[in-house]
Order: C-alpha cells, then sequence, then structure tokens
C-alpha cells in the first residue's frame, strides 16, 4: 500500500550527479546500436559461442524493452538495473530491482557515496590508504517522480525498513521513481528513478579518489584539479 504522505512532483534539474567506482567498463550491448527489443536475441546467440557478453549484461528481464536505452554511455544508466542483488540493497529497494541514484550537486553525491563507502570499508579489515577511485556521471532529468519527505521513516540514516515498503509500493503502483531531502547532505535533493528511461544517458565528469584512516574517509583527492579535500 502506498503511503499518503508521498506527492507527486516535477523534477526537472538540467544536471543530475551520479557517482561510481570507476572500475567498472561499458557493456558492449547497451553501448551499441542494437534495439534494446532484440538484446535477449543477441545474448541468447552469444551464449552459444563463449557467453562473456551474456556474463557482462546481466539480467536483461528485470528491464521491459519499452524502458530500456541504449547508445554511447548507456551502460552508466542500465548497469544498476540489470546487476542488481538482495546481496546490496539500498533505501529503496531491497535488490530485488534496480534503482538509478544521483543527486541535485556533486556536493550531494560526493556526501552519499563517502557514506556508504565508509560503511563499506568499516565491514572490512583493509588498513588505511587511498582505496577506489570514483567517476562522476553527470545527467539530467525532466519527470514526475514522487517526493517522499512526508512518509515517515524513509530518511531514517541506519534503517531501511520503511523506505523500501514504499518504494517497492510506489514502483508497483506505476511511479517513475521518488525524490527526497539527502540524508547525508542536509538540504541537497536526491533522486531515485525506478527505470532507466527515466533519466539521460549521462556523460562523465570529474574523478576521484577516496582516503580510507582506519575509521572514516578523511580525505578525498580530484584528479581532474589535483586537489586534495579535507573530509570533516
Amino acid at each position: 500500500m502506498v503511503s499518503v504522505g508521498a506527492t507527486p512532483v516535477r523534477v526537472h534539474w538540467s544536471q543530475t550527479y551520479r557517482i561510481i567506482r570507476s572500475i567498472y567498463p561499458p557493456i558492449d550491448l547497451f553501448e551499441d546500436i542494437a534495439d534494446p527489443v532484440d538484446w535477449e536475441a543477441i545474448t541468447a546467440a552469444d551464449a552459444k559461442v563463449n557467453g562473456a557478453l551474456s556474463a557482462s549484461v546481466g539480467d536483461l528481464s528485470k528491464v521491459p524493452a519499452a524502458r530500456r536505452v541504449a547508445g554511447a554511455g548507456a551502460s552508466w544508466v542500465m548497469a544498476p538495473f540489470v546487476h542488481c542483488s538482495t546481496l546490496g540493497p539500498g533505501r529503496f529497494t531491497d535488490g530485488s530491482y534496480g534503482i538509478y541514484y544521483a543527486g541535485d550537486s556533486e556536493t550531494v553525491a560526493l556526501a552519499e557515496t563517502i557514506h556508504h563507502h565508509q560503511v563499506m570499508m568499516a565491514a572490512t579489515a583493509e588498513e588505511p590508504g587511498w582505496t577506489a577511485d570514483f567517476r562522476v556521471l553527470v545527467g539530467s532529468i525532466n519527470r514526475d517522480l514522487d517526493d517522499v519527505d512526508g512518509v515517515p521513516g524513509v530518511r531514517d540514516p541506519v534503517n531501511y525498513g520503511p523506505s523500501q515498503v514504499e518504494g517497492a509500493a510506489l514502483r508497483a503502483a506505476g511511479s517513475d521513481g521518488v525524490t527526497w531531502e539527502s540524508v547525508r547532505q542536509p538540504g541537497g535533493r536526491c533522486i531515485g528513478a525506478f527505470w532507466p528511461d527515466v533519466v539521460t544517458i549521462p556523460v562523465q565528469g570529474a574523478q576521484y579518489m577516496y582516503h580510507w584512516d582506519g575509521k572514516r574517509v578523511d580525505r578525498i583527492w580530484k584528479h581532474d584539479t589535483r586537489q586534495l579535500f579535507n573530509i570533516v
């Protein structure tokens, strides 16, 4: 059941900012000119040869053909939907379906990813040091989404139970996605798109490297401008 606290709003941002690990390579099928309707047939044919393409593509059944995107940069949009897993849930999904998360500024995207990288690093025994490279993806959105700021519990900093229930209910009811005030950067806004075609195909922006001091991310390095920023 969808909460009465969700409010439909038009979200029109000339720029959205998403940050991902730089290690993820493009997925050839999504970058090609092939019609998304034909992707299953192409991967089936590949599976009879060596299966390399099929393995990289992920689970195409997660995204109806009509909602897929293709072309240069499409991998960045498609990947979170076809490579989702219940081993990696998020605020508005239990991991059984994908979401494209982004912020309305690079500052918001940094704050959100720094938090989640800290949580991941804290679960490891990795020594302090420079841990990973990240890339900023800059796109845009002009779509009707559901503002969930008024839904009790969806912005809880730790417990994702209420927000996952709300996300699943809204998606099942036909919503294209949600928007809410950033939990990690108050005053900023976030979106969670339920389908790839809700956002534009992004271009690559800045590149960063995060430093782990053993307890938290205390510094980030911006490759493009060769700047070091301390995280307070």
